[in-house]
């Protein structure tokens, strides 16, 4: 399984650190590294359907469904 929202189409992405040296010289042993989403397995019912869903979602995707519904946020994203 892909570790992808399945509503905002969140994922991992590549990132830097800083190094606290490189601010006295200009040697940064730091690399990159990756910098996961916040995904969540979430359980969303929805009562026009009487069907429920398993879904992998980030936690702002969670937010967007508490604000607008199940139903539609679902419908938007071409699950349902």
């Amino acid at each position: 399984m892909a570790k992808i929202c399945a509503i905002t189409g969140k994922s991992s992405q590549m990132g830097g650190s800083y190094s606290n040296r490189t601010r006295a010289t200009q040697f940064n042993p730091c690399g990159n590294s990756r910098k996961f989403a916040n995904l969540q397995k979430k359980k969303i019912f929805v009562a026009e359907l009487n069907k429920s869903f398993n879904l992998v979602i980030s936690t702002t995707a969670i937010k967007t469904i508490q604000k607008n519904g199940a139903y539609a946020t679902l419908k938007k994203a071409g699950i349902i």
